[in-house]
Order: C-alpha cells, then sequence, then structure tokens
C-alpha cells in the first residue's frame, strides 16, 4: 500500500520519536555486594559511592544492587540474572565474584563487567583495585605509636594476596613509629561475621594485645576494643561512632571516582575492559579524622608520610624487607613491583599468625 504524504509524514515523525526515546534511555548499572550495606565496612563505602554517581549523572543512569550475595554459585546466578535483565553494566565487588564475573561475561558479550580486587579481565570485562595498602600503612603508623604493651591485634578474612598485603603494610607502618611492635593475627575465613569478628577480637585482647584493627567488614572489632578498653582502628570507613574511645583513625575508602570514570566511559562508547590501581593519589584510599588521643607528632608525621607517598617519594613496599624467618625478601632501594604486590603471599617480619 502506498502512504499518502500526510501518512509518510506521521510515520516519520512516530519513529523519530521511538529513536528519541532509544537514544534518551538510561544506561541501567547494576552492584552486586558481599555484605549488607548497613552503616559502616566495605560494602556500606561502596554503596555510597553508587549514591554519589547516580546523584550526579542524574537521569542518565539508572541503578540498583543485589547486597549478601554469598561468593560463588550464588553471586553468579546474581550476575547472571542482572545481565538477563538488561542492565548494561555491571560492578562486582569481592574478590570471590572473579571467575563468576568472567563465567557470566561469556555468555552476555554486550554487556560491561567491572570487577574489584581481582587481577582477570577479558573482552568485556574490567578490573578495578584500590591501594589500600597504602592507607593501612599510615594506619599502621598510629597504631604502633600508641601501643604501649608492642602488641597489636590483627582480625583478618581470607589469607588471599589482598589481604595479606594490608597485613604486611599495616605492621611495615606499625613498625615505622614502635620497632618493637609485633601484630597477631587471627584469621576467621568470612568477610562478614560480626559474631566471630568478636570473639576473634576478644581472642587477641586475652593475649595482650592494646590495639585492635581487621580487614572483616562489620565493626564488631571496633565495638569489641570500646567494650575492652583498647584502642582501635577501622577499615574501609570511618567507624568512630561505634568507638568513640577506642577508634583512632580508620583507612578508608572513597570508590566514587573509579564508578564515575567507568560510568562516564561506557555513556561515552570509550570504554574499555582496563585493570586499574588507584590510591592516595587519586583520592580513592585515605585515613579517616584522628581521635584526640593520637598526640599532635603522631598526626603531623602521618600526614607527612602521607604527601611522601602522593608525591612518589615514599614506597610502603620499599626495602630493607625482611619475611618472617628474617631472609631479606627485598634489598635497601628496591621496592615490590605491582605484579608482585598482587601475588603477595608472605609475611614480613614481626608477623604472629
Amino acid at each position: 500500500m502506498k502512504l499518502t504524504p500526510l501518512l509518510a509524514l506521521t510515520a516519520a515523525l512516530l519513529g523519530w520519536s521511538l529513536a528519541s526515546q532509544a537514544d534518551d534511555k538510561p544506561l541501567k548499572v547494576g552492584f552486586v555486594y558481599v555484605s549488607p550495606i548497613g552503616d559502616a565496612g566495605w560494602t556500606y563505602m561502596h554503596d555510597r559511592a553508587r549514591k554519589i554517581v547516580e546523584e550526579e549523572f542524574g537521569d542518565k543512569i539508572e541503578t540498583n544492587y543485589v547486597e549478601s550475595v554469598a561468593e560463588g554459585a550464588d553471586s553468579e546466578r546474581v550476575i547472571r540474572n542482572l545481565s538477563a535483565r538488561g542492565y548494561d553494566l555491571i560492578f562486582t565487588t569481592s574478590f570471590g565474584y572473579m571467575n563468576p564475573t568472567l563465567k557470566v561475561a561469556r555468555r552476555f558479550p554486550q554487556v560491561k563487567y567491572e570487577h574489584a580486587t581481582g587481577y582477570k579481565t577479558a573482552r568485556n570485562v574490567g578490573n578495578y583495585q584500590a591501594r589500600a595498602y597504602q592507607a593501612r600503612y599510615l594506619a599502621g603508623m598510629t597504631a604502633g605509636a600508641m601501643s604501649s604493651t608492642n602488641q597489636i591485634g590483627y582480625v583478618a578474612a581470607f589469607p588471599i594476596p589482598e589481604v595479606i598485603r594490608g597485613i604486611n603494610a599495616f605492621t611495615l607502618g606499625a613498625q615505622a613509629t614502635n620497632p618493637n611492635v609485633k601484630v597477631k593475627v587471627v584469621w576467621i575465613n568470612t568477610w562478614h561475621d560480626p559474631a566471630k569478628e568478636r570473639e576473634a577480637a576478644d581472642s587477641l585482647i586475652l593475649q595482650n594485645v592494646d590495639v585492635l584493627t581487621m580487614h572483616t567488614d562489620s565493626p564488631a572489632v571496633i565495638q569489641a576494643a570500646e567494650a575492652r578498653g583498647v584502642y582501635s582502628v577501622g577499615f574501609n570507613s570511618d567507624m568512630s561512632h561505634y568507638g568513640p574511645k577506642s577508634h583512632l583513625t580508620a583507612a578508608v575508602m572513597h570508590w566514587e571516582s573509579i564508578y564515575r570514570d567507568k560510568i562516564q566511559a561506557v555513556l561515552d562508547g570509550t570504554w574499555e575492559p582496563k585493570a586499574i590501581w588507584h590510591g592516595l593519589k587519586e583520592g580513592v584510599v585515605d585515613v579517616a579524622p584522628f581521635n584526640e588521643a593520637v598526640p599532635e607528632w603522631v598526626v603531623e608525621k602521618v600526614n607527612t608520610v602521607k604527601m611522601q607517598i602522593i608525591n612518589g617519594e615514599h614506597a610502603v613496599f620499599e626495602g630493607p624487607i625482611y619475611n618472617q624467618a628474617g631472609e631479606l625478601m627485598v634489598k635497601e632501594g628496591e621496592q615490590l613491583s605491582d605484579e608482585e604486590l598482587i601475588e603477595l603471599e608472605w609475611y614480613v617480619k614481626g608477623i604472629d599468625g
């Protein structure tokens, strides 16, 4: 049937309208979280960043999240469901999501994925990390200076390079202000279990530690320190409201700049499956405000080293560094490369674990 000029114009306008609606369709961005969002910790800071970029981009994006997703089969199911529901960009925010993300990505080549803290990429999978070890070092400096028993306790999740790297950096920082300090490590093999975290913290206090820190997700360690009258150092977020007296500072993370850049790249059509590792210099990691109990000389020293790290004048893993057995692992004047840091599987001298 031949269209009349009026019908042809109507059809053209309708087609233009539908195309405009398609062009104006917001980018669907999904987030997968390993623990409850809560009001502190790892997932809380990722979700805080999600809210920040959602507000900044306005109607250009639409975000959603799934929290408390176990690593392994559960995460694969959740990532697959988000992919099938038309999400354009999916952030998977825990180390154990790495292989499930890669597996799902092969089935959904049109979707872009970004995995946090792992080390693998693929055609449609990028990777992003925070140099948390830089903030860990600064927090360790604070802890070492405040310990009178020279014993610090560390509640740790899983023995993977990311966590070991943090323990080592914290210990090196503590030794920079207190050469006699020892760090006792207790592994609980979970990212988020307040009861286990509290139990581990209490057991460390019984071993004469007077400063506690952790690489877990809840504030249970801070609460234990506050209840038992010892100092604490938080992780991921400022946890001072859980320990007004005990909380000295925290190694904190701000993911919004990474999320902003990744989302903008997808909107611009310039996204690439890159691996990035941002730290103090990029504003992704930092230390929280200091407790009034921390002496001014400690604050000044920490801030000086912070600026040296930002300016490239100080490296956390610069030699000489010895391992737990007293063997020289990093010679004086040398430092561990990023490749070596990603695979780090040994303790520095002074760790009991």
